[in-house]
């Protein structure tokens, strides 16, 4: 038959155990949470990067799109004319061009 003090020695090896394999636990989760290479900090700033870009590659998809529309209209010589002139001001020889600001309208 064991004694009191034998079951006390073998709970208190079972604690010591416990709180050797607690400790390492511990650390280990820890390591893996915020100093890994792969932790889940650094998941967390890709993942808004990765946010980031997808949302620039949307606009960039909306500006592509814009830029083929406005290349589907310039085929035509007079759309391409006529923008020139609305956008840049441009002119035929011999021929002047009066701009006409709003603010030119309007009375003071």
């Amino acid at each position: 038959m064991r004694t009191i003090g034998s079951y006390w020695s073998v709970l208190k090896a079972i604690k010591k155990n416990y709180f050797l394999y607690g400790g390492i636990l511990l650390f280990f989760i820890s390591w893996m949470l915020f100093l890994d290479t792969h932790s889940w900090t650094i998941h967390a700033e890709l993942n808004n990067e990765i946010e980031t870009l997808e949302l620039e590659q949307e606009a960039l998809i909306k500006v592509v799109k814009a830029d083929i529309y406005n290349i589907d209209q310039f085929q035509n010589q007079d759309s391409l004319e006529r923008f020139a002139r609305e956008r840049y001001g441009h002119k035929k020889e011999n021929e002047t061009i009066f701009i006409i600001e709003v603010s030119d309208i309007l009375p003071r």
